[in-house]
C-alpha cells in the first residue's frame, strides 16, 4: 500500500491553540509559558492499517512523512502464569523486545524502537541536518540501529559509563556517531553535551518529550493493547525515567475516548522509579508540580547505585504543562518506588512465568503492579495493561552481537564551539 504523509495539526495543551506544524515544531511559538504541544489527527477513529508493516500499521496516529524499513510493533497478550502468580484475572502484557515465539522482533530489545521509527520518519528525507539524541542507554541503541539501517546521519550522546548498552546484532554504518560524557557523568551530562552541540545549525535536536513523534511512537504500546483487549484498560503500569511513555499513553487514551468505540474512561496511570533515584516520586508525594531539589552530585551517586539505570533522568518532563504531573493528576494515578532487591525478585519470577528475560526497568513496573494490588489501588479483576518496555536480550545476543565504542569522549563543561568542532570532524 502506498504511503501518504499523515494529516494533523498541533495543539498547545495549556491554551488549546491549534496551529499548523512547521518542519520540526517542538513548542507553540506563541506560548507565554512552557507547555507540550499535542498532535490533532484528521483521522479520529483508531484504524490500524493492515497494508503497512510493523509499527506503521498505527501510522494514522503518528506524525510522519514516510515509512522506514524493518520496524516492528509491540506485542500484547493475556498473561496466564504471571497473572496467576500475582492473583489477577485480566493482566495483559504489552511487550516491546525480542522473543520470536510470541512475534516480538525488536532486536534492540527496547520499546525505544517505537519512538525512533516515529521520530526519524517525521524527518524529511535528505533534510541536510544531523540529528542529535541524548540517552542513558536504550534510546541510544534504538536510534543508532534505526538510523544505521536507514542511512540517517545522527550523533548520539551518552554517559561513558553506560557504553555497555551500545550493543547491536549487526555493525553500525558510518552515519552513526557516538559521543560520550566522561566516566562519572550521568544522563543530564549527556543532555548538556547534546544541547551545546545543537547550538550549531548543522545539528538538529531530537527534542525528547517535546517531540510529538517521540510521544506518539511510544503511544503505540497502548494501541497494541487496545487492539488486543478490545477496550481501554482500567489501569496502566510502566517504570519511568522521563515519564514520556506514560504521557504518550494518556494522550492516546484521550484519542480513544474521542473515538468512542473502546470506552469513555481514563485508565489510571501508575508509574514507578528505582530507589534511591526517586526525583519524580519525591516531587509527586510532596504534592509539588515543581521538582524537588536534587543536586548533581546526589544524582550521580544515586544513578550509580540503581539497577535500572535508564530510569535516572535528572531533567524529566514532569513539571511542564501536559507533562507527567498533569498526566497523573488527570488519571487519578500514582507513583511507586522499587528497591534493587525487589527488581531482582521480579526479574526471576517474570522469567519463570513468561519464559523470557526482561530489563530491570521492566521488572520495576512488574513490582509496582504487586504493590498496587496489595494497597488496593487496583482490584484483582481489573483489566490491567503492563507495559514491559524491554527484554529478550539473552535470546537476541545468542544470535551474535557487536559492541560500539564512542568515537569521542568530551566533557560537557567544554565550550560549545569546541564540542561542535570536534564532532564536526567526525563527518
Amino acid at each position: 500500500m502506498r504511503f501518504k504523509p499523515t494529516e494533523y495539526q498541533l495543539m498547545n495543551v495549556e491554551t488549546g491553540r491549534v496551529f499548523d506544524d512547521g518542519d520540526w515544531t517542538l513548542s507553540d511559538p506563541m506560548a507565554t509559558e512552557p507547555a507540550l504541544v499535542r498532535a490533532i489527527y484528521k483521522t479520529k477513529q483508531f484504524a490500524p492499517v493492515d497494508g503497512h508493516d510493523g509499527l506503521y500499521r498505527y501510522s494514522n496516529w503518528m506524525p510522519i512523512k514516510r515509512m522506514l524499513k524493518d520496524s516492528h510493533a509491540p506485542v500484547t497478550y493475556k498473561s496466564r502464569k504471571l497473572s496467576k502468580r500475582l492473583g489477577m484475572d485480566n493482566l495483559y502484557i504489552t511487550f516491546s523486545g525480542y522473543y520470536p515465539k510470541i512475534g516480538a522482533l525488536m532486536t534492540t530489545c527496547s520499546f525505544k524502537e517505537t519512538e525512533a521509527y516515529s521520530v526519524c520518519a517525521r524527518l524529511p528525507k535528505n533534510n541536510g541536518k544531523v540529528l542529535v539524541v541524548q540517552s542513558a542507554g536504550n534510546t541510544a541503541r534504538a536510534f543508532a540501529r534505526v538510523c544505521s539501517d536507514n542511512n540517517i546521519p545522527i550523533v548520539i550522546c551518552i554517559p561513558e559509563d553506560n557504553k555497555h548498552d551500545m550493543w547491536f546484532t549487526k555493525r553500525l554504518k558510518s552515519c552513526v556517531k557516538i559521543v560520550a560524557a566522561p566516566s562519572g557523568s550521568d544522563y543530564f551530562d549527556a543532555i548538556t553535551l547534546g544541547e551545546k552541540l545543537c547550538t550549531d545549525p548543522m545539528f538538529l535536536a531530537e527534542g525528547g518529550a517535546k517531540n510529538i513523534a517521540r510521544r506518539d511512537g511510544m503511544g503505540t504500546t497502548l494501541l497494541s493493547a487496545v487492539e488486543t483487549i478490545g477496550r481501554i484498560p482500567d489501569a496502566y503500569f510502566q517504570a519511568v525515567g522521563s515519564g514520556t511513555g506514560a504521557i504518550a499513553a494518556y494522550e492516546n487514551n484521550l484519542r480513544l475516548i474521542e473515538d468512542g468505540r473502546f470506552g469513555k474512561h481514563l485508565m489510571k496511570i501508575f508509574v514507578s522509579q528505582n530507589e534511591p533515584f526517586t526525583l519524580m516520586y519525591d516531587s509527586w508525594k510532596a504534592g509539588s508540580r515543581a521538582l524537588v531539589d536534587y543536586s548533581p552530585e546526589q544524582s550521580r551517586r544515586d544513578s550509580e547505585v540503581i539497577l535500572a539505570k535508564v530510569l535516572s533522568n535528572r531533567k524529566p518532563p514532569y513539571s511542564i504543562k501536559g507533562g507527567l504531573y498533569d498526566t497523573l493528576k488527570a488519571t487519578g494515578g500514582d507513583m511507586y518506588t522499587i528497591t534493587n532487591d525487589e527488581i531482582v525478585t521480579w526479574l526471576i519470577q517474570y522469567f519463570q512465568c513468561e519464559g523470557y528475560d526482561i530489563f530491570p526497568a521492566a521488572a520495576t513496573a512488574v513490582a509496582s503492579v504487586a504493590k498496587a494490588l496489595k494497597d488496593g489501588s487496583i482490584k484483582s479483576d481489573d483489566t490491567v495493561m503492563l507495559n514491559v518496555t524491554g527484554g529478550g536480550m539473552l535470546i537476541a545476543k545468542q544470535e551474535g552481537f557487536f559492541e560500539a565504542e564512542p568515537a569521542l569522549v568530551l566533557s560537557p563543561e567544554l565550550p560549545a564551539d569546541i564540542i561542535v568542532n570536534k564532532v564536526k570532524s567526525l563527518f
